[in-house]
């Protein structure tokens, strides 16, 4: 199989993470920020306490990594 160039990869892997290599990349990271805003501000709206605040909003952030860091792998 045929290695990717460098610059049709939309990341690349950086000591266990990937960082964005081109404008897709990118893009991709516009609705992962928009994920993590909206979540952090509706379980903040709708919850009294700040350990449920906590919790839930660390499940759902943990979940919203593991599928862009799979996504990342995928196109990498």
């Amino acid at each position: 199989m045929a290695k990717k160039s460098n610059r049709s990869k939309w990341f690349v892997p950086v000591r266990g993470s990937y960082l964005p290599n081109n404008w897709l990349g990118w893009l991709t990271y516009l609705p992962f920020t928009a994920y993590l805003i909206l979540t952090l501000v509706l379980t903040w709206s709708y919850t009294s306490n700040l350990a449920k605040t906590i919790l839930v909003v660390a499940i759902f952030w943990v979940v919203g990594a593991a599928v862009m860091t799979w996504l990342a792998r995928r196109t990498s």
